[in-house]
């Protein structure tokens, strides 16, 4: 739920994916006989074959017992509690308004079209947005040990969610090299990327 000036917003997120800028292309692969071949995986010993949904991921301990995730706690390098936050969702997030410097900064995560909960009106919202106003709250979708930036921008018709993260630029003087932070984002395969779509 999103506030503004004591008025509240009940919206529903709706991610926009790459496919749905750029389309997507889909490889069918078939056999001498014509049947459609399927992905199999070969495991470690060289000879067994497994079905999509034959492997999974497992947390161990120091002696190889198997964890449940949520029993885990976060810590620093000290050892020491790290404080969580909790996911955006179900509760009130104020928007405050939010300078462009600040938004154009961003490297951007993903992005969200705001669409008002069944019964919901957002006029007030899209009424600010046209207006060339950005606005921004802090932001988790799952919770975790720290928030994403949410900005809140759009036009009459459409409000979206943009989520980034600040980026932190290093200068380099005159013939030094500079060596950018590796950052946690999905590899995207050159297979991924048709660009007689474009």
């Amino acid at each position: 739920m999103l506030s503004l000036d004591g008025e509240y917003f009940e919206v529903q997120p709706k991610k926009i994916d790459r496919e749905d800028l750029y389309g997507s292309v889909a490889i069918e692969a078939f056999d001498e006989k014509g049947n459609p071949a399927q992905l199999l995986v070969l495991a470690s010993d060289g000879k067994t074959l497994m079905n999509k949904g034959g492997t999974a991921l497992a947390t161990l301990d120091q002696k190889g017992n198997s964890v449940e995730r949520n029993t885990l706690k976060p810590v620093n390098a000290e050892g020491e509690p790290i404080e969580t936050v909790e996911s955006s969702f179900g509760a009130e997030n104020k928007l405050k308004v939010a300078e462009i410097d600040d938004y154009l900064s961003q490297v951007v995560k993903s992005i969200y079209v705001l669409d008002p909960v069944e019964g919901g009106n957002i006029n007030f919202l899209l009424d600010h947005l046209s207006s060339g106003l950005i606005y921004t709250f802090p932001f988790s979708y799952r919770g975790g040990t720290e928030y994403d930036n949410a900005f809140v921008i759009g036009n009459k018709d459409d409000a979206f969610m943009v989520i980034g993260k600040e980026a932190r630029f290093k200068f380099a003087k005159l013939n030094q090299a500079a060596q950018l932070d590796a950052m946690e984002e999905e590899e995207i395969s050159g297979d991924d990327i048709d660009f007689d779509l474009l």
